[in-house]
């Protein structure tokens, strides 16, 4: 199973999608290099065997896990997404498998998403709206963007760019990571995600973008909501269960907390019976932060321009070859580009 044969001149790729993710835009450039077997979550088992590399179109499925023991000769895993979260399981960790991503796609998308969720709430645009469908004229006074501070937990691509994009229009910007450092290029200083109810507070903005791993589960806890600022900003665009959510609705009820803007949360969609969205200081969005106009395009073609480095990769070669490779046992891209040859 899964234990690496060598490379066909034609590979042979299991395209796992679904009725709300069709197939690829660059399809008919994909079949030229290689053999595509289409299949949904309920048919992957039938078309594993044999198989090559299986491309993860439909990138929330758990189809894999389920249908391991029909993965053959199975060398390559491509997810169409940036976090793999859904994907590793132990099996597919201890094995040969290389695992590729998404990584850089959605980067400078989920930054813009992320500025406008700041300025919407600094701007008050919430409550404009609100007052427009009311016919009610109401000056007030908003809020100053440039010299305010924020908090990205996550320092890989896309908390880079959030961090870049931000500090562009004058917000004061700290990294939170693995690993505490000073002089860091985009966000100058570093600090260490273990000890976030310590400096939590120091943030007009927090902002959670870290890949979900076992680590990072419920990592905002409300140890560290406690530790925030009263007139503080949450803005989620990671995984929903990076935070514990009662605790996030418990503090938000309370004023402990000002406001949170959430593209996911830990149910997907969010139940309608959910508290979040009756809530005045919550602004809720169905996971589309990185969605742009566009989107699929750019995701085909990374994934037909990594099919072609699989089909010129020799045996036992392909993590030279790749771009994006995975770090199964950490669970995020350590590595954009291929090693030199």
């Amino acid at each position: 199973m899964a234990t690496g044969s060598t490379t066909r001149s034609r590979p042979v790729v299991a395209l796992l999608g679904s009725p709300e993710a069709p197939p690829p835009v660059h399809l008919a450039e994909l079949e030229d290099i290689a053999d595509i077997r289409h299949t949904t979550a309920d048919e992957l088992g039938t078309v594993l065997p044999g198989a090559d590399a299986l491309v993860v179109w439909d990138f929330f499925s758990r189809a894999l896990h389920d249908n391991w023991r029909a993965a053959d000769s199975l060398r390559w895993v491509h997810v169409c997404a940036a976090g793999v979260d859904s994907l590793l399981f132990d099996e597919l960790v201890a094995s040969d498998v290389v695992v590729t991503n998404a990584h850089g796609v959605f980067d400078r998308p989920i930054a813009e998403f992320v500025l406008a969720s700041i300025l919407a709430r600094d701007k008050r645009l919430h409550e404009s709206m609100a007052l427009q469908s009311q016919r009610v004229w109401k000056w007030r006074e908003t809020r100053s963007t440039t010299g305010t501070s924020a908090l990205v937990i996550g320092t890989g691509g896309i908390g880079r760019e959030i961090a870049r994009l931000l500090s562009a229009v004058g917000i004061q910007v700290t990294g939170a990571g693995r690993r505490a450092r000073d002089h860091d290029p985009d966000f100058g200083v570093v600090r260490e995600t273990a000890g976030l109810s310590e400096f939590v507070g120091d943030f007009d903005t927090v902002i959670a973008i870290a890949p979900l791993t076992a680590e990072t589960e419920h990592m905002i806890g409300a140890d560290v909501l406690a530790a925030m600022r009263a007139d503080a900003h949450f803005i989620n665009v990671g995984r929903g269960a990076l935070v514990d959510e009662p605790a996030l609705i418990e503090a938000l009820q309370a004023g402990r907390i000002g406001a949170a803007s959430l593209d996911v949360v830990a149910t997907e969609p969010l139940p309608a019976d959910s508290p979040l969205w009756a809530m005045d200081n919550v602004a809720i969005s169905a996971h589309l932060s990185g969605d742009v106009v566009g989107w699929r395009d750019v995701l085909s073609a990374q994934l037909l321009d990594n099919l072609r480095r699989y089909a010129d990769a020799g045996p036992g070669d392909l993590e030279r070859h790749l771009v994006n490779v995975v770090d199964k046992a950490r669970g995020y891209v350590v590595r954009r580009d291929p090693r030199p040859a």
